[in-house]
């Protein structure tokens, strides 16, 4: 026999593991405990357009989006008829290249990605920029000068001396105008970074907007200090980005490069999609995997649609299981046969609770007249069963066949009841009748119904089926609390009927003067003892003695002997 310490070292295992486990699908694949959570999905697609310069080959290459925070890649696929397309790696930026020999005309080209949302992702392939020489010629260099003086006495770190920069900028609006003759806003603010040697960049960023075309890309400025970096607004010097914002060409390449054509033009489409949280977590998976990257997902959306139906109702059965030994060994309450309720209940969820509850009692109130005429035929155990067997297809037949000619579609779904679990449960009922009778039959029958109601509300939810599906870790915690409960053995709930007389009693019954309920006085001699230990010996000594009513009993008894035998039986 297993010690009670193994037993509960094992249990406890079982129900750790289970919450482990679930607590570990829920942070790397982001599975809710809750259904209904969505993610957002952003469709993008670049299109790039240009004319050949001639009949010779032609090659483009554009910068592509990289690993960054707040957005995980799901996919990437590219469209150009008659090209060859290959990604690479250049200069730490990731490009997409199209290769043709013979271009004619006005040559279309098309880059899509999908981008998952993600609060999670902050890894980013950016990286420090080295701060070049700035050679500015006069009176450019003064303005410069001026302003970085400025902004410089007024900045603790290179991110506010890039806000006091923007500042600068819009205060003076003669520099402004000057510097603004030779440089584009973000030129101008990142020749101003690199000539205080501070790193920084132009990014180019793409705003998202559900169903937008024609899109171009924004700039903006990576100011860095060390490996940390922030990006600012040129204009209005704002901090961060934005949610919906998308780093395109984080690197500072060459974002379009059109070898052998002209006129080159990039436009962007966005669209936006929304996915449930399970699916946006397998589809991170399965870019893993397909990245060759090591994870491993518990997911049981990760086999064929066949077995995910299939699943889908085997892994509610241990909430029906749960629910049965919970309502038995706990609650007390009887049934027909020991996981009957469970199959019936799994049949509800196929029927509708209302259908499967009249074809329930239809099936069994039918079965059980003709069992009754088969006991009569004093048949052997094997035959019996089988008849009953046939009877109740028969039965189901007939049911299924007379609603649908009525128009009554939904009787077709008592097919889905367990033909043999109910011929069992007819047979078993029907020998019950004979030896206990009838009361005991609408009791373990009414039980049984009781039973796989409950567990059909149970298996029902939306909210058990999402974790049951999406947690295989529920599992664990289940068998752990089963093997739990298969331990106890207390009372059952309706098993404490019994004591009702007793309590009744006691709180009935009054000490000597009749005043007082015994209760009242057992919880009041309670309280004395507890406050004063020594009153047990004070009540031990003032009550009687039980040895100085022995001699009396036994003289008394020996006169009585003596009065009823006479002197010659001494």
């Amino acid at each position: 026999m297993v010690s009670r310490g193994v037993f509960y070292l094992v249990t406890a295992v079982l129900f750790v593991a289970g919450l482990l486990l679930m607590a570990y699908q829920h942070v790397t694949f982001e599975i809710p405990f809750l259904p209904g959570e969505q993610r957002t999905v952003w469709q993008v697609e670049a299109k790039v357009e240009f004319e050949p310069t001639g009949s010779g080959p032609a090659t483009v290459d554009l910068v592509i989006p990289d690993v960054q925070p707040g957005f995980f890649q799901l996919s990437q696929t590219t469209a150009s008829i008659g090209y060859g397309a290959t990604y690479l790696q250049r200069q730490h930026s990731s490009y997409v290249e199209w290769t043709k020999r013979n271009p004619v005309g006005l040559q279309s080209l098309y880059y899509r990605g999908e981008f998952l949302a993600d609060n999670n992702a902050q890894d980013s392939a950016m990286i420090v920029p080295n701060t070049p020489e700035v050679v500015i010629e006069e009176p450019y260099a003064t303005a410069i000068g001026a302003i970085v003086t400025s902004a410089r006495e007024r900045s603790s770190d290179p991110f506010s001396f890039t806000v006091q920069v923007i500042d600068e900028l819009e205060r003076q609006s003669e520099i402004r105008t000057l510097l603004s003759q030779n440089f584009s806003r973000p030129e101008l603010i990142l020749n101003i970074l690199h000539y205080a040697k501070i790193p920084a960049r132009i990014v180019d960023v793409l705003d998202l907007e559900d169903g937008r075309r024609n899109r171009t890309l924004i700039q903006r400025i990576a100011v860095f200090e060390g490996t940390h970096y922030e990006i600012f607004d040129p204009v209005t010097g704002t901090s961060g980005m934005r949610p919906n914002q998308l780093i395109w060409n984080a690197n500072g390449g060459s974002l379009l490069d059109v070898q052998g054509g002209k006129n080159g033009r990039l436009s962007f489409t966005t669209i936006k999609s929304s996915v449930p949280v399970a699916q946006a977590g397998l589809l991170k998976v399965m870019t893993e995997q397909a990245q060759g990257n090591d994870v491993i997902s518990f997911s049981i959306e990760s086999l064929p649609l066949e077995e995910q139906s299939l699943f889908k109702g085997i892994l509610l059965l241990p909430i029906g299981v749960i629910i049965v030994v919970f309502l038995r060994v706990i609650i007390g309450i009887k049934t027909s046969g020991t996981f009957m309720p469970v199959l019936i209940a799994m049949s509800f969820l196929q029927t509708s609770l209302l259908v499967g509850l009249i074809g329930f009692v239809s099936i069994v109130c039918i079965g059980l007249v003709v069992r009754s005429w088969l006991s009569h035929l004093n048949l052997l155990l094997v035959a019996r069963i089988s008849a009953v067997i046939i009877v109740v297809i028969a039965i189901i037949g007939g049911i299924s066949l007379f609603t649908y000619k009525i128009g009554l579609t939904e009787g077709i779904k008592v097919t889905f009841f367990p033909m043999i679990i109910l011929s069992w449960t007819i047979e078993r009922m029907s020998i019950l009748w004979e030896e206990e009778g009838y009361k005991e039959v609408l009791k373990q029958g009414g039980g049984s119904l009781f039973v796989a109601i409950c567990a059909f509300i149970a298996m029902d939810s939306l909210i058990i089926q999402h974790l049951t599906f999406n947690f295989l870790g529920l599992q664990l915690v289940i068998l752990a609390l089963v093997l739990i409960m298969g331990n106890y053995t207390g009372f059952r709930l309706s098993e404490l009927k019994r004591f009702k007389p007793l309590v009744d009693q006691i709180s009935a019954n009054r000490n000597g003067d009749e005043t007082e309920p015994e209760y009242v006085r057992l919880k009041r001699e309670l309280n004395t003892l507890k406050s004063n230990p020594r009153a047990f010996d004070q009540l031990s000594d003032s009550s009687p003695k039980p040895t100085s009513l022995a001699p009396t009993t036994g003289t008394a008894e020996a006169q009585s002997r003596a009065d009823v035998d006479g002197p010659g039986k001494e």
